[in-house]
């Protein structure tokens, strides 16, 4: 019998790294050699998950709340999420168009997976989230972009996506408020998107993280649209690991069984949980959004002082996409730089697409004075190295 070639796939050996978790990496490696790193890379809340959500999960436990519930999450969730987004956005959303995941992620593979086929197109925007891409090609699908320029606030253009559109065309996704550029979308870009008869995929991931304007759904807009959305932003519970998806009726089956082959079910009491953080953390939520937003205008001040370019003010989610082209066209190179000589974990923005190469994203996810500090290390290294630069 001949040997079996071992052999590695191709799809994992050609997925693209997360860079922010390279610049992470080496500042966790730094920060073990007894190097002080100030953390402006990562975009997780440093506040703890408020004590009610964690009693909630507690006596979910004590309860005996540790077995498989059903794969697309307990009722009780599920009514929940339905209920919040009538409250919210005066959205109909029936609790069995609702599947309850571990975190956000695995509700955006198990949309694309229900409606891509090799080949299959997905419009995304330039910048946008560092997955998504990779999602789409994982699934063997084909990521088409358009740019959404700074002076637009990072936001896509209507007519131009219009243009994008073929036959292979299966989604359009957005991401508002967004990351990398802390953009809220326009209502009426939204509608005019939703004109274009193509089924939506909208992340809103960052939905109640918003200082200056309103966040809209989706479904506001159109019925023909995937939600996805998760607890770990708004409720800071990052490392709880719950989400979930809207969909048409018609998608439910199918990913029903993609959801009891992959993943079988989230945590059994971390969805109690998380029925505690929709209906009785209000307050919580409030006061880190209040913090956020602090955070945010200090850091943009700071950014434009030192010398950073920024067109449009982010307005949500909790970063800022600054231009750093003057300082260096290469943003992998420049955010090592920043690590390596400030002791700053900074996020290179060609992580975020083509057209963010140039650009560093600021994470204001830590506190304001480590904030204020950081940007300060930055400063004085800039001066060093290339003397004052005007905004």
């Amino acid at each position: 019998m001949q040997p079996v070639e071992r052999a590695i796939s191709t799809r994992s050996v050609e997925i693209p790294p997360f860079l922010v978790m390279d610049v992470l990496e080496r500042a966790m490696d730094m920060a073990r050699d007894g190097r002080e790193v100030i953390h402006l890379e990562v975009g997780e809340p440093d506040f703890d998950t408020p004590a009610n959500i964690i009693q909630a999960g507690i006596e979910a436990l004590k309860a005996g709340k540790t077995h498989y519930t059903s794969s697309i999450g307990i009722y009780e969730l599920r009514h929940a999420i339905a209920d919040h987004y009538r409250k919210t956005y005066g959205v109909r959303v029936d609790p069995d168009t609702v599947v309850v995941t571990s975190g956000s992620s695995p509700a955006i593979f198990l949309v694309l997976a229900a409606i891509l086929d090799p080949g299959s197109e997905v419009i995304l925007s330039d910048p946008h989230y560092a997955c998504y891409p990779n999602f789409v090609k994982f699934l063997g699908g084909v990521p088409v972009f358009v740019e959404a320029p700074a002076k637009n606030g990072f936001q896509m253009d209507p007519d131009d996506v219009a243009k994008a559109v073929t036959e292979r065309t299966r989604a359009i996704l957005v991401n508002s408020p967004a990351n990398p550029t802390g953009t809220v979308m326009e209502s009426d870009r939204m509608q005019r998107l939703a004109e274009l008869n193509v089924p939506i995929i909208s992340d809103e991931i960052y939905h109640g993280l918003v200082y200056e304007g309103q966040e809209h759904s989706i479904l506001e807009f159109t019925k023909d649209a995937f939600v996805v959305n998760g607890f770990s932003k708004l409720f800071a519970m990052t490392g709880w690991r719950l989400g979930y998806l809207i969909a048409g009726g018609d998608y439910i089956r199918p990913i029903q069984k993609m959801s009891q082959n992959f993943f079988i079910s989230a945590a059994d009491f971390i969805q109690y949980a998380g029925v505690e953080a929709l209906t009785n953390s209000s307050g919580e939520t409030k006061r880190m959004k209040e913090v956020f937003n602090q955070r945010r205008q200090a850091m943009v001040a700071r950014l434009k002082e030192i010398g950073f370019r920024i067109e449009v003010d982010p307005t949500a989610a909790f970063y800022v996409l600054a231009d750093a082209r003057h300082f260096s066209a290469d943003s992998y190179a420049f955010a090592f730089e920043i690590l390596d000589e400030a002791g700053v974990g900074v996020a290179p923005g060609i992580d975020f697409g083509d057209k963010a190469e140039g650009f560093i994203r600021f994470s204001y996810t830590n506190s304001l004075k480590n904030i204020l500090d950081g940007l300060d290390r930055i400063d004085l290294y800039l001066r060093n190295r290339f003397g004052r630069q005007e905004p």
